[in-house]
């Protein structure tokens, strides 16, 4: 196996991880402390967030047959190290006497900015190694938190579900980056490149979980957390029944397809994020469910295969469909939303120049910053996978015998003493 190919990660991938971990933790000691005034009351916001986190996001990308193991380990490993990361660069905007307190808010943000991580993992799944994919957490976080107190603190912009910070910011750093590491030799499509029916049924799981939790994730920390709970709702729900419909309707034979189910059906809670806490009425949130489910199935469908083809994007999850562009329905939304009407957050009116102002920069800073992650992450040794190895759970990972493919058997396995063991 070439060494720009070499998945054997014993030493590198311990060192960097433990390195990591003794940054976060001597940062931790020297900058972060409990919040004076701590309150419980968001918790139940922060156990939906969480479970979004590490188990809708988890299990939506298991529907490749032979992935599952790294769709939800490294889904794990990304999210336990971004949270901690997060809550640091987010904090470092937000210091009071040389301290960063820690409380459930502060929580629920760090979460948010591991969301942007795992959107980009979307992208690149499959093709990435776990040390590449830290790194690219540690960049992405850290570019996340720029951008964000760019939009809120500077431009004074809104966008309480994170339409624009979180979800486009997330989908464009991650296809900004699977461009620079376009794999010419996965232009055919890989055999392992496809889902079965027991992993689409596992994907389908992390779907319903965000979906059901969608809701909190963009009320968690609105102000007015009722609206943007009824909004996102209603807005979820008529993206479903439209999903379903197109489904159907995209269809030679009229069948549904199961990969515009797991994921169209949620671009309605993407879309509505920026203006989920505005009194905009739930039918004009039903409306923005109805264009984002339009938005995203028909970008599944037509544009993906393009964005392959023509514009060496290779997008395996399809997060353009379900997180960008439903990101920048909601960033115009806002633009149009703020236009219409006079609405006012933290003692200021929101105008549409600086929502516009603030989806230009989330937009430039997340191709820019992707672009360059993208670039770091080519450099060798960094355990990436043969394009053969791609979409294989067995290049890092020990998998049942009967899981197993024999081209990906590592150097150090004794298989004939495993035999032995087993009889």
């Amino acid at each position: 196996m070439p060494p720009d190919f070499d998945t054997n990660m014993k030493f590198k991938f311990s060192i960097l991880a433990l390195l990591l971990e003794v940054i976060v933790i001597v940062l931790f000691g020297i900058f972060v402390d409990y919040d004076s005034d701590p309150s419980g009351a968001l918790y139940p916001h922060f156990q939906d967030v969480h479970v979004m986190i590490f188990v809708g996001f988890g299990f939506l990308m298991t529907f490749l047959k032979k992935y599952g193991f790294s769709s939800v380990g490294f889904n794990m490993l990304i999210a336990a190290f971004g949270l901690q990361w997060g809550i640091l660069m987010q904090g470092f905007w937000h210091m009071e006497s040389g301290k960063i307190s820690v409380n459930i808010e502060s929580m629920i943000n760090a979460d948010f900015s591991t969301a942007t991580a795992l959107i980009s993992f979307g992208a690149l799944l499959g093709k990435t190694s776990p040390i590449q994919m830290l790194i690219l957490t540690l960049l992405e976080i850290t570019m996340f938190a720029c951008n964000e107190h760019l939009v809120t603190k500077v431009f004074k912009a809104t966008d309480v579900g994170a339409s624009m910070t979180i979800h486009a910011f997330g989908a464009y750093f991650g296809l900004a980056a699977a461009f620079v590491l376009y794999r010419p030799g996965l232009t055919n499509k890989h055999d392992n490149d496809e889902s079965t029916y027991h992993s689409d049924m596992f994907a389908m799981i992390g779907t319903l979980f965000l979906w059901l939790f969608w809701p909190s994730f963009n009320s968690a920390i609105a102000e007015a957390q009722v609206t943007a709970i009824i909004n996102t709702y209603y807005s979820l729900a008529a993206c479903t029944i439209v999903t379903f419909a197109l489904s159907s309707l995209v269809d030679k034979r009229g069948k549904f397809s199961m990969v515009l189910i797991q994921n169209a059906t949620l671009a309605g809670g993407v879309a509505v994020g920026t203006c989920a806490d505005l009194e905009i009425h739930p039918f004009s949130a039903m409306f923005i469910g109805v264009i984002a489910g339009i938005v995203s199935v028909l970008g599944f469908q037509f544009l993906t295969p393009v964005m392959a083809s023509k514009l060496r994007i290779q997008d395996t999850c399809g997060v353009h469909n379900l997180h960008g562009l439903p990101g920048i329905l909601g960033g115009i939304a806002g633009i149009v939303v703020t236009a219409i009407k006079t609405e006012t957050r933290n003692g200021h009116v929101l105008t549409p120049a600086m929502q516009a102002a603030a989806l230009g920069s989330t937009l430039a800073i997340a191709i820019v910053g992707g672009a360059l992650t993208g670039a770091i992450l080519k450099i060798p040794f960094l355990g990436q996978v043969s394009d053969q190895n791609c979409f294989d759970d067995s290049a890092y990972w020990e998998v049942p015998e009967e899981e197993t493919v024999p081209e990906i058997h590592s150097s150090h396995r004794d298989e004939h003493s495993r035999f032995e063991a087993a009889m």
